[in-house]
């Protein structure tokens, strides 16, 4: 009787031992395909390689481990306030992008011409860059790379140079708007003492304290520009609140959608000036400054879920923000002689001699807010100008040194620009008109490369969203477009999904064999 017990548990423990030997073999199999680039293989190749954040550079997120955590890589721990503070601070870099001078331009504008009529439009173009960012950062999060770094690894040479090229040349537009709304706010701000171009190489001097808040830390960055977003809240609401625009007219805006052949352009404006080609980059590489275990899938998730909660935060305070500048000038100017010549330049006038000076000057509260957005916006285009560049280029340069660059290659066309612009109001506003143009048509350049690689198992493993964006005509028609495209190249190993041959096994790839 006792000798088939035996044997029953010898078989019972050496099946078990088997199992567990499966288990771990499987989990460490799956950890190193899922998240090649953040493997102890690849140290060293970090060590040559441009990346985002160095890791003493990155927050800590503290934890106590439960058993299940230990045992289970797939556990999402349990929601955390306390997590969620610590994860709070990339979505609202990200949101800056939403409210720089260019977007205040395309609301004025749409509320002074448009009345009410758009705010359904940019309440849905909102939530679209949402879903554009929510995937930027997953691909952060889920490769342990930025998106030009991904590009850098997956796409050939003339490709990378070709998509490094383009979003260049997005954020050069996009630091002209942002440098010129800070100069004007400047001017403003001096009672016009300041001329523009003087404007413009003030704030070309972001860099440098752009530099000196870093060296104290991400989290003390991130602070001063929650103060930068709270300053602009405040300036724009506090015009909201003096101007009493209609509720009635505000709800029924943002509820029922309107459109008429009178206000196309403004349409096309405020979408336009939503997606930013360059805010896709920056956002991939904002949410590595935080250390997250890349072989438990369940602390990704879990990152993940956060920089959702915190980035749909951030883009809803940005959405009340340019609903605030939107509704004040529908209020002020809609349907009025003044709707169509109303610009950057001349809003503040025009607002202080429509509802006059009152205890505080509305013109100086929209030069606060209009600098602070300047500000905030060129700064982070020095951030994305970094990433970009290294990325794409892999280049291994002094922070400092690489700052300057990137400003430089910035602030020269902006100071040209500035000077042979400054003729005119009119000639100001058609510059900005013809930026706007410029971004929409580098949208694909950044947009296609994310839809792409997200949507790839190599380079996601379990986290691409594939069945997601197949069932998306949009997303699934951008897809096709791009494969297309690289057959025509004869490109199509690098870029396929599923069925599209790839490259051989003895070539060294991004992807774990």
């Amino acid at each position: 009787m006792n000798s088939p017990t035996r044997e029953e548990e010898e078989e019972e423990s050496k099946a078990e031992l088997d199992k567990e030997i499966d288990k771990e073999t499987a989990e460490e199999s799956e950890s190193k395909r899922l998240l090649s680039p953040q493997s102890p293989s690849s140290a060293s190749s970090d060590e040559e390689n441009e990346v985002a954040f160095e890791s003493r550079e990155k927050v800590v997120i503290f934890d106590v481990d439960t058993l299940e955590c230990i045992q289970n890589i797939d556990f999402v721990p349990p929601f955390s306030w306390k997590k969620l503070w610590l994860f709070t601070g990339p979505g609202f870099l990200m949101s800056i992008a939403f409210l720089d001078p260019g977007n205040l331009e395309g609301d004025l504008q749409s509320g002074a011409i448009a009345g009410y009529s758009l705010l359904w439009l940019l309440m849905w173009a909102t939530i679209m860059g949402l879903l554009i960012q929510l995937l930027s950062a997953r691909v952060g999060v889920a490769t342990g790379r930025h998106l030009a770094e991904l590009c850098r690894e997956e796409y050939p040479t003339w490709a990378r140079f070709l998509l490094w090229f383009m979003a260049e040349l997005a954020l050069i537009g996009a630091d002209i708007q942002e440098v010129i709304g800070s100069a004007i706010a400047i001017q403003i701000l001096s009672n016009g003492a300041l001329p523009l171009w003087a404007g413009v190489l003030i704030t070309a001097s972001d860099c440098f304290i752009f530099l000196f808040l870093e060296n104290y830390g991400v989290r003390k960055l991130e602070a001063v520009f929650a103060i930068l977003i709270a300053t602009m809240a405040l300036s724009f609401a506090w015009m909201f609140g003096d101007t009493k625009p209609s509720g009635k007219e505000l709800l029924i805006g943002i509820l029922v959608p309107r459109l008429s052949s009178k206000t196309i352009r403004q349409a096309v404006g405020v979408v336009g000036c939503v997606i930013m080609p360059h805010n896709v980059f920056l956002h991939s590489a904002l949410v590595q400054s935080r250390k997250i275990d890349p072989k438990r899938r369940g602390r990704v998730q879990e990152a993940i879920n956060y920089y959702s909660i915190e980035s749909s935060v951030a883009l809803l305070v940005s959405f009340m923000i340019n609903l605030f500048v939107t509704t004040v000038f529908a209020k002020g100017f809609y349907g009025t002689k003044q709707a169509n010549n109303i610009g950057l330049v001349n809003a503040g006038q025009y607002l202080e001699e429509k509802y006059g000076g009152g205890v505080f000057p509305i013109l100086y509260i929209w030069g606060i807010g209009l600098l602070a957005a300047g500000q905030s916006s060129t700064i982070t285009g020095t951030y994305a100008g970094q990433f970009i560049m290294g990325g794409f280029l892999n280049l291994r340069l002094k922070k400092w040194l690489r700052a300057l660059i990137t400003r430089t290659c910035a602030i020269v066309p902006t100071i040209i620009v500035a000077l042979v612009f400054n003729t005119s109001e009119a000639s100001l506003d058609i510059l900005n008109e013809w930026l706007n143009v410029l971004q929409s048509i580098q949208i694909p350049f950044a947009l296609i490369p994310l839809l792409t690689l997200v949507s790839k198992e190599q380079v996601m493993g379990v986290f691409r969203i594939g069945p997601i964006l197949e069932a998306t005509p949009v997303g699934r028609h951008t897809i096709l477009v791009w494969k297309g495209f690289l057959q025509t190249s004869g490109q199509t190993h690098h870029f396929g999904l599923e069925g599209i041959s790839t490259k051989p096994s003895s070539q060294k790839r991004f992807h774990l064999k």
